[in-house]
């Protein structure tokens, strides 16, 4: 089961719809229905939903995987923790006016941690499986 990954992409799931709401609302407010109309506002929320977007699903992929592949629970809290920890300052710092480059470029260290952590750890915890059944 992935108990643990269920957590995580639940708590993504509530980040991704709340960053809808932000690009929908400020569609609303400027009367945009396409493209950012010019509305740095609406830009700033457009992207923040599309990197999380580009980033997350990629993430939870490598990070189910691992848990399935029966990779110790605390391993894959604290890669889950990263990504969530990356998503949320990467979206913080390029939501608020004026961007804060300090929380966007946190964010996205942690979110790369997360994404190349999950990646070597993957084909770490597959080593190390098939060497234990060798």
């Amino acid at each position: 089961m992935l108990l643990t990954t269920a957590v995580f992409a639940s708590i993504l799931a509530l980040m991704f719809i709340k960053l809808s709401f932000n690009v929908i609302g400020f569609r609303r407010k400027n009367k945009v229905s396409l493209g950012a109309g010019g509305v740095d506002e609406l830009e700033r929320a457009i992207r923040a939903h599309g990197n999380f977007a580009e980033y997350v699903p990629l993430g939870l992929f490598l990070i189910g995987a691992l848990e399935l592949n029966g990779a110790p629970w605390e391993l894959v809290a604290v890669l889950g923790a990263l990504l969530v920890a990356g998503r949320y300052f990467h979206a913080k710092g390029i939501s608020e006016p004026p961007p804060n480059f300090t929380q966007r470029v946190r964010g996205m260290k942690l979110t790369f941690a997360a994404l190349a952590l999950s990646a070597i750890a993957n084909v770490a915890w597959v080593v190390y499986r098939v060497m234990a059944l060798a």
